[in-house]
């Protein structure tokens, strides 16, 4: 029985919004966990440990995100070859990729492990909260293989045009999560050790389902013996664009740590305000993440079938609606902000003060990020869709202007500015490497125009 689905005939706009609703509402379910994760350890734990997590917040976008990324660059190695209908190299690649993505895992594991007590010192994470944050990244570090493997098994599934599936999982998973992080923190009372403990957990289960379900549905991914072989050259093309994009994330992250360290040295306050808001605004920007998701699926097949026109049409519509959604994004946070905020803090152990003076920063934080969300938004599919169309060096130097941004905020601005410069930081850099893209997109579309325009000459010759 084949559950794939081919995005190369068809409306563009149909296709797209069929293919993203499920990474939609699965973006949504992933947030939620997270924030009732959040909410859970504020309400239970206590401000200094909702603190500790969002004080790792940036780390851990650093090593998850690396992960990610490179789970990403060989989903589209996969999804340009099952465009283009040839799929015994196709599974050559789902074959490949689980080997580097083990390796992968293994490495990470490790290395992270050791090095987070260094890196928790060098983002300046206030001493009142150091026991807690360590407690609760170290377990999620331990955890990187559960990650890795949930969104490799995850990422093939959507390159064979199937979003739906991943969804179920993770809707079983964020239940899951949910009520482990329940039972861990308030029967057993382990703290945010607990909280990290239930996601590991969680994701290792929807990992385990994908599996199965690829075993049983995916006959397109049956394997003859030949196609179980490492193989040097497959490998090196998956590297080379699994590496830039993983790079690239990483990239990011990096701002986004030297951004944390600022924010962490303006106060316990700031840091539960960031974390809060940081949780809300994941939540609402998920639809742009996965509308950019879609378009490197999207725009992966079509380059694999050579259908360079359905590409350009499918990044105008995927724009427009994009940025209709943003609009709304930033009325809903400006309104909704700082009754959302405080649904992460303890109300009776905290200091009314101290809980007035965390809903306006949060508040600020998010209505400040909201103006730019039309610029993110186009940020997510001009990324996505260059990826997709295996162009992963220059999306990856949009990221290096991010980060360039991000650091220039924060070195040049904070001290003077303040908690002001701190929330500008992310919009400053969603610009800087929006620029970058749109003149790499003109570019390279401009070459496909050209490379189909010489294709048809040759066939008629």
């Amino acid at each position: 029985m084949s559950m794939t689905k081919e995005m190369t005939a068809g409306k563009p706009y149909k296709l797209i919004l069929s293919f993203a609703w499920p990474l939609i509402l699965g973006n949504v379910f992933q947030q939620l966990y997270n924030m009732v994760d959040t909410i859970i350890v504020g309400k239970y734990v206590g401000v200094n440990a909702l603190a500790a997590v969002g004080s790792t917040g940036a780390i851990n976008f650093l090593v998850i995100g690396f992960a990610l990324g490179i789970c990403s660059g060989f989903s589209i190695m996969i999804s340009q070859s099952f465009g283009a209908g040839n799929y015994s190299e196709m599974r050559k690649y789902v074959a490949n990729s689980v080997y580097l993505s083990a390796a992968a895992a293994v490495i990470l594991t490790v290395s992270t492990m050791l090095l987070t007590g260094p890196i928790l010192k060098i983002t300046n994470t206030p001493d009142e909260i150091y026991d807690e944050a360590y407690h609760y990244i170290i377990v999620i570090f331990a955890g990187i293989s559960a990650t890795i493997f949930y969104n490799m098994l995850a990422g093939i599934l959507r390159a064979l045009g199937d979003s739906k599936s991943p969804l179920i999982f993770l809707g079983i998973s964020s239940v899951l999560n949910i009520i482990l992080d329940l039972t861990l923190i308030i029967v057993f009372r382990m703290g945010v050790f607990g909280a990290a403990l239930a996601t590991v957990v969680a994701q290792g289960i929807s990992a385990v389902l994908c599996l199965i379900y690829i075993i049983k549905k995916f006959d397109i991914l049956k394997f003859e013996k030949s196609e179980l072989r490492f193989d040097t050259v497959l490998s090196g093309k998956l590297i080379s664009v699994g590496v830039p994009m993983a790079l690239q994330f990483s990239i990011t992250a990096i701002g986004t740590i030297i951004l944390q360290a600022a924010v962490n040295s303006l106060g316990t306050s700031s840091v539960a305000a960031v974390t809060a808001a940081s949780k809300i605004q994941t939540v609402v920007t998920g639809p742009m993440e996965s509308m950019g998701i879609a378009m490197a699926t999207y725009c992966g097949q079509n380059k694999g079938a050579g259908k360079y026109e359905r590409i350009r049409t499918g990044i105008k519509q995927s724009v427009l609606m994009s940025v209709g959604y943003c609009i709304a994004a930033c009325v809903a946070v400006a309104v909704l902000g700082g009754a959302m905020t405080s649904m992460f803090i303890d109300k009776k152990s905290t200091d009314p003060a101290e809980l007035a003076k965390i809903i306006e920063l949060s508040k600020y934080y998010l209505i400040l990020n909201g103006v730019f969300y039309p610029a993110l938004g186009i940020l997510f599919i001009l990324r996505n869709s260059l990826q997709g169309m295996g162009y992963s060096f220059l999306p990856m130097m949009a990221g290096v202007s991010e980060l360039a941004a991000r650091s220039l905020v924060v070195f040049l601005f904070i001290s003077s500015f303040g908690y002001t410069a701190a929330c500008l930081a992310s919009p400053v850099a969603w610009i800087f490497a929006d620029v970058l893209l749109v003149i790499t997109y003109a570019v390279k579309m401009r070459s496909m125009k050209n490379e189909a325009v010489f294709q048809k000459k040759e066939a008629v010759a």
